[in-house]
């Protein structure tokens, strides 16, 4: 095969797959391309609605990532800026992990999943968006979910916008606070 045919093939492949459009990711895009650390803007502005923060503690807070894996998808992260993990106080460390489990609780006691993913990215290499801030995801999972459809057609399926789940997440978080400390 000549390079002038493999160019033909891979035209004409192209030119076969069908087109899902995606605006709203151009804001992702644009986003990741500017200075701003979005995990210290957000709760640095004080409108935790509009940033999707959901609860904060003294070293850590909750924020919603508004670029979801799955309706639902938390974050937690330290309000001190660093990627480095191995830095944080046991202050920090047990907040952090704590934060973790509320997350879960709220998430579980909303939206009802089959699991969750959870877990830090530490450095671009290992496929952090924001590698100059640590965060921990919590993405929860149903069976059957549509974890196929970024493989398939570079699309995540949302059955529920950032502002009705930001709501009802909002709604339940005291209720799930007071089951933390009962347990």
């Amino acid at each position: 095969m000549t390079s002038s045919e493999g160019m033909h093939d891979h035209a004409a492949s192209l030119e076969r797959m069908g087109r899902l459009w995606a605006p709203w990711r151009i804001e992702y895009i644009r986003h990741s391309k500017s200075m701003e650390c979005v995990l210290c803007t957000a709760p640095a502005d004080g409108d935790d609605a509009t940033n999707l923060v959901l609860h904060r503690g003294q070293w850590n807070f909750i924020m919603m990532n508004a670029f979801p894996y799955s309706p639902g998808h938390l974050m937690v992260a330290p309000f001190l800026h660093t990627a480095d993990l191995v830095s944080l106080t046991e202050e920090q460390t047990v907040e952090h992990h704590h934060l973790l489990k509320l997350g879960v609780a709220l998430l579980t006691r909303i939206a009802h999943p089959d699991g969750f993913n959870i877990g830090l990215n530490l450095g671009r290499a290992a496929g952090a968006g924001f590698d100059q801030h640590l965060h921990t995801h919590i993405v929860p999972r149903w069976l059957g979910d549509t974890n196929f459809m970024p493989v398939l057609a570079h699309t995540r399926v949302m059955a529920e916008s950032l502002t009705s789940m930001y709501r009802r997440l909002s709604e339940a978080l005291e209720d799930a606070e007071a089951s933390l400390s009962d347990a």
